[in-house]
């Protein structure tokens, strides 16, 4: 490909702010300069070139639903512009209705995630397909009673099908009792509330389908009626999205426990056949992790040392949680992780995958393969996935890393030698299982105690993925600095988990070296001696996005050990480098259960003073929480410090 100036010839300032002061972003801006060489394109140089930004688009008030318009509408920052749209929709009806098709289109990607694992578990139960088997007898038995299944006198296969049955019913069932997976695994508080409102799903599917119906044009209008629906598809995403995916993969592949392993791009090997596993689906992951290990000789053959998968994204969280595969990068990152000129293959499935990855593979002698039905890339090569064909598919996909290895020009190379190690993998289980060595009666106890005494101020969990929007301020360092500071235990997910690992916040011997505050540190340091470590690592790595059921799972235990509602716990979720609808549904579901939720950027809800009015305040009357949005990550961590510090005196706790 013709070669373009650098970077810094685009007069690109990728260095105002603190971008580039933290080591762990050093092999970050020198790829950016190599792709921008070789390609001619990067997240920045394409971002700069969206500038200035529609202000229309980022306060919700352009609406597109219908061939009328586009209708914009000016709303505060033009008093003299139009007031309604062609139909005489509101700027608030707009706002309103352009969240609601934000949030169904996280939780449809979610449920469906959820939907095809729970068919896998229905074939792996019947018997109908080979190479996926029932992994975690325990976790079984535990979600069986969860859904109230009766496992005495049963075998783990006729459990599983009940499991199976009720999971896949919970998307076809057209009675209106509630949704079997809300039941079991909503806190009772948050369960109250949305039954007085009267949003419990009974259906994953048909209220998505009611969704786009009533945001289609000439339909709802009512801002009240139309973000109740949206609190009804952050439920969705949560139980038949999230916490299905995650407790039904935990059946299949295992319940995650805390794994060393290591972060940054620096984790690819110049000796090795290379091989980035990207995405979010473990039942591609882990049939490809699986075939690397079976064809490890071959790579032999061909002069490497053998296959080193490293995992980006979700996918890598996943990898990473079961089986230490390496964090490379997160899903800006993908295109970075191509040019370096050292990886052979990324094979890729569903959701966070960049379509730029076809043009950038073309640069180089890299295979993108795509693997799923419905998300094709220009410029790759598309293997089809299906569970029924799942050991033949991995194992081409294999072999065509080691194929590309062959092609490898080593004059392209670009690979740092930075890398960060880590501590991932942090179930419920193995968390309570920790907290058990102290008291095993009552596990919750001591971090009860921990709260109570003020040593752990607080919990946040910070999900999300990387925004180039922000990043060049590195937002999600700056936050959680500050809340390590002030003694507050974060949680991290997805992509943010990846920010954080290659900062050094997964490190247990960097506990020393951050700022964090003497209660919040002795807590980790004890905690670490009891898991053979000398430390908890400053952040705790709980999983991938739909792993974010992991928080909520935590947040029931203790909302209903302390008999008090979600909204007076201690804990805020915050998405503070917000991109994909997924963490708009995400949030909402957190914001449902009575969790205040920070997001950055904004939603794209400036426009609609009513609807902001009501996330803002109103919900707090009734679920007990709220949204904010905060652009400086120092501004944002003392805003939920504070929030903290209401909710302990609430409480009767020390503020």
């Amino acid at each position: 490909m013709e070669q373009t100036k650098s970077l810094k010839n685009e007069k690109i300032d990728l260095k105002l702010g603190n971008f580039g002061s933290s080591p762990a972003t050093k092999p970050s801006l020198e790829l950016v300069d190599k792709i921008m060489n070789d390609v001619g394109t990067s997240s920045f140089e394409r971002l700069s070139k969206q500038q200035p930004s529609c202000w229309f688009g980022e306060w919700g008030v352009c609406c597109r639903i219908c061939y009328m318009g586009p209708c914009r509408i000016p709303t505060v920052r033009f008093k003299n512009g139009a007031t309604r749209g062609v139909c005489g929709a509101t700027a608030d009806t707009i706002v309103a209705r352009n969240l609601l098709r934000e949030t169904v289109g996280g939780a449809s990607s979610h449920a469906e995630h959820a939907f095809e694992i729970a068919e896998t578990l229905k074939l792996v139960a019947t018997g109908k397909i080979k190479g996926y088997e029932i992994k975690d007898r325990k976790k079984l038995l535990s979600v069986a009673k969860n859904l109230q299944v009766v496992s005495d006198g049963k075998t783990d296969m006729e459990i599983a099908n009940e499991i199976a049955d009720i999971s896949i019913g919970d998307f076809n069932k057209v009675d209106n009792a509630p949704m079997n997976w809300v039941k079991a695994y909503a806190p009772s508080s948050s369960y109250k509330h949305w039954t007085e409102l009267g949003i419990i799903p009974t259906n994953a599917w048909i209220p998505i389908m009611n969704a786009m119906h009533r945001t289609s044009m000439g339909n709802d209008a009512d801002v009240t009626n139309l973000l109740l629906d949206d609190l009804k598809m952050g439920i969705i995403d949560g139980y038949p999205g999230l916490t299905m995916s995650s407790e039904i993969s935990d059946i299949l592949f295992g319940t995650p426990k805390p794994v060393s392993s290591t972060a940054n791009i620096g984790v690819l090997k110049e000796d090795y056949v290379n091989l980035a596993i990207h995405g979010h689906n473990p039942l591609v992951a882990e049939k490809v992790l699986e075939w690397a290990v079976n064809l490890n000789e071959e790579a032999k053959k061909l002069g490497a040392k053998g296959i080193n998968v490293v995992g980006v994204c979700c996918s890598g969280n996943e990898v990473l949680m079961r089986h230490g595969v390496p964090l490379a990068a997160n899903e800006m990152q993908a295109e970075l992780a191509i040019a370096t000129g050292a990886l052979d293959a990324m094979v890729v499935d569903f959701q966070c995958i960049w379509p730029v990855l076809g043009e950038v593979a073309s640069c180089y002698h890299t295979k993108l393969i795509t693997t799923m039905p419905y998300v094709k890339i220009p410029g790759a090569l598309h293997i089809e996935f299906s569970v029924e064909r799942a050991d033949e598919v991995a194992k081409q996909i294999v072999e065509q890393a080691l194929l590309a290895y062959e092609k490898r020009d080593p004059s392209r190379v670009l690979l740092s030698k930075k890398t960060e190690p880590m501590i991932g993998g942090f179930s419920v289980e193995s968390i309570v299982e920790l907290l058990g060595k102290i008291n095993k009666e009552d596990p919750l106890k001591p971090l009860i105690d921990s709260i109570v005494s003020g040593d752990v101020y607080g919990v946040v969990g910070i999900v999300g993925c990387p925004n180039p929007k922000l990043r060049k301020e590195l937002y999600t360092e700056r936050l959680i600095n500050v809340l390590l500071k002030n003694n507050v235990l974060v949680l991290v997910t997805g992509c943010i988990a990846h920010i954080s690992a290659q900062e050094g916040f997964m490190n247990p011997a960097r506990v020393d070296e951050f700022d964090i505050g003497e209660g919040l540190k002795g807590t980790l340091k004890a905690l670490g001696k009891l898991a053979g470590l000398e430390s908890l690592p400053p952040t705790i790595h709980m999983g991938s996005c739909v792993d974010n059921s992991r928080i909520g799972v935590l947040v029931k235990l203790l909302s209903e050990r302390l008999n008090v509602d979600v909204s007076a716990l201690p804990v805020i979720a915050s998405a503070p480098e917000l991109i994909a609808e997924k963490a708009v549904a995400i949030g909402t579901w957190a914001l449902s259960m009575g969790l205040p939720v920070h997001t950055a950027p904004e939603l794209h809800i400036e426009g609609g003073e009513q609807v902001k009015q009501i996330l803002s305040e109103n919900l707090k009357g009734s679920i007990g929480a709220e949204t904010f949005s905060e652009l400086n990550p120092e501004a944002a961590a003392q805003k939920m410090i504070d929030m903290i510090r209401e909710k302990r005196i609430a409480l009767g706790l020390s503020s």
